[in-house]
């Protein structure tokens, strides 16, 4: 007994690794309530065993996947379902779950094992199975794809999550169509295509048009607004022209009246000029003959004083060329020519040489001319 002590104590020990979970079953009991989460948990030995599910989240594909072509593996069997027209597809479709760690004890007591194999296939091909032929292949491939694809995955959450197994998503990846079909589809594609596009293009030639028009009728009412307003402005110029001139007919008459003032007053301002005038000219008439006499008598003074003086200056000169005969002789020559040079020299006889030149020239373009000259000077000027 005390070497089969160790060994059940080691039986009695279990250890739930890390992404897994577990739950207990009993050989007396059946499947015990309760989740065992990863760790380390204690049973009673040769009664109680613990079942192991994994709790991470699992695929459940169908056709080729992207894993299958990256590992070089074989193509996969497509799922086969039937379209409304009787054709059949071929769907490649991905159902990522989980087991619901909670509701263990429900799987092991009441599902087939393992889980991945005899619950996940079958419920999901029934449901693409009862979908699909709603739908004809055209809807299932383009049209309506999405639609299909979001209502499979309602249809298989709702009945995994009775088996405690929870669908995080449902993709539908590929789809394959019958050869014949395909062709004619791509055909029928191709000319939809084309008839989208001329529709398009229709569309484009209609608005257009209906730019143009909108544009024409927008230029039409712009038109009809401005020859509204070009009236109107018309209007209220006549209006202001008629009020203007109830203001500008009084205005216009005591401008008339105004004026005749003006001309009365411009009238007499002529008439008083002109009597002004004549007696401005007899004033300035009277002072002409004042102002001539004054010049008369003025210029017969200038005259008598002239006279005068010419006298005086005549009898002035007259003595001076009494006493010097000779100064005729320098003024004539002086006035004769620019070019003769006169040399004044003294007359007392003490320049012997000068004298004895003086005497022997005879030439009649030379005058020599002597005058009394202090002897304190004794200089030559030329």
């Amino acid at each position: 007994m005390l070497a089969w002590a160790p060994l059940l104590v080691s039986a009695g020990i279990v250890i739930v690794p890390s992404g897994m979970a577990g739950v207990r079953v009993s050989q007396t009991k059946g499947t015990l309530p309760g989740t065992l989460y990863p760790g380390v948990h204690f049973v009673v030995p040769l009664v109680e065993r613990v079942e192991l599910f994994n709790t991470r989240d699992q695929l459940f594909t169908t056709g080729i996947s992207e894993d299958s072509l990256a590992k070089g593996e074989a193509k996969g069997e497509p799922l086969h379902v039937q379209a409304k027209e009787g054709l059949t597809l071929g769907l490649a479709i991905t159902v990522r779950y989980q087991v619901d760690p909670k509701r263990l004890d429900y799987i092991e007591a009441n599902l087939p094992q393992p889980l991945e194999k005899e619950i996940v296939p079958p419920v999901v091909a029934t449901a693409w199975r009862e979908l699909v032929p709603a739908y004809t292949v055209r809807e299932v491939f383009s049209a309506k794809r999405e639609e299909v694809r979001q209502r499979s995955a309602e249809i298989i959450r709702k009945r995994l999550a009775a088996d405690g197994i929870v669908v995080k998503e449902v993709m539908l990846r590929d789809i394959e169509l019958p050869q014949e079909y395909a062709k004619g589809l791509e055909s029928l594609l191709l000319k939809e295509q084309e008839n989208d596009r001329m529709g398009v293009e229709t569309e484009i030639h209609q608005k257009q048009v209906k730019i143009a028009e909108a544009d024409a009728d927008a230029t039409k009412v712009q038109e009809v607004k401005q020859a509204e307003g070009q009236a109107a402005v018309r209007v209220l110029q006549a209006k202001g022209e008629s009020d203007a001139m109830q203001y500008t007919l009084p205005l216009k008459q005591k401008q008339i009246e105004q004026s005749k003032l003006e001309a009365e007053a411009r009238k007499e301002a002529t008439v008083k000029n002109a009597e002004a005038a004549g007696e401005a000219k007899l004033i300035d008439s009277k002072a002409e003959g004042e102002r001539r006499k004054l010049l008369a008598q003025a210029e017969a003074e200038r005259i008598r004083l002239t006279a005068s003086a010419d006298a005086e200056r005549m009898a002035s000169e007259a003595a001076i060329l009494k006493q010097n005969p000779l100064l005729i002789n320098k003024i004539v020559a002086e006035r004769l020519s620019d070019k003769l040079q006169i040399m004044m020299v003294p007359a007392d006889g003490k320049f012997f040489f000068t004298n004895d030149v003086l005497r022997g020239m005879g030439a009649p373009n030379h005058v020599s001319q002597a005058e009394d000259v202090e002897p304190s000077e004794g200089k030559s000027q030329p």
